[in-house]
């Protein structure tokens, strides 16, 4: 579903900052090599995902659901010096191709790669983080963000991915629809939730930033 016209996100694109020479390799191998491209950031939402790290300057940051990288290597040009990104993906065939570009990268030495699964992973990370990019498996969101929320620091950042969903948390549910069904009810419980404060951005596939009060 698109939310606006092809010309029109073309625009926005064009006058958005350029991609960095790696992203556009990174997101050119991805679509020639790996499995359902279209589940990378790309160009846009990576510039949008670097402004806000950039304005968050996190010390710390957890990515849940790596991919090929795009996102990871976006998020990290916001680090504060000698900060860490945790990046956690369940996909270990993924492992290598991320590892390439993150070599590339002047992040190289700030990116902590995990291989797994995330619910188990999270809890052994010691560390508390300013910001987080939830981006996996949808019927596990809530359960992200419930093992997540004790181990954000104050004012911390969420930003949770495909909270749209293709438009479809306006349409009918139909029976058997357990991805739809795990978003609205994630949607709902982060917005009631008077531990945080939330804005949903139409950005893509909608892009949900929860501030920890």
């Amino acid at each position: 579903m698109h939310f606006i016209s092809d010309e029109l996100d073309q625009y926005v694109t064009k006058h958005s900052q350029p991609e960095p020479a790696l992203l556009t390799q990174l997101n050119r191998e991805t679509h020639q090599k790996i499995l359902q491209p279209r589940m990378l950031s790309g160009h846009f939402q990576g510039r949008v995902l670097s402004m806000l790290s950039k304005i968050i300057h996190p010390a710390t940051i957890l990515e849940i659901g790596t991919y090929t990288g795009y996102a990871t290597l976006c998020l990290a040009e916001g680090l504060a010096p000698n900060g860490i990104i945790h990046t956690i993906e369940v996909n270990d065939e993924l492992e290598a191709f991320q590892k390439k570009y993150f070599d590339q990268s002047e992040y190289k030495d700030n990116i902590t790669q995990h291989i797994g699964d995330a619910q188990k992973i999270i809890p052994e990370i010691d560390a508390k983080f300013d910001l987080v990019f939830i981006d996996a498996d949808k019927v596990n969101y809530s359960n992200y963000f419930d093992l997540i929320l004790p181990k954000m620091n104050k004012c911390g950042i969420i930003l949770s991915d495909n909270v749209l969903w293709s438009g479809k948390v306006i349409e009918p549910v139909k029976e058997n629809d357990k991805v739809t069904k795990a978003i609205l009810a994630y949607n709902a419980k982060i917005n009631q939730d008077p531990r945080v404060e939330n804005v949903l951005l139409p950005i893509r596939d909608g892009l949900t930033v929860t501030r920890v009060l």
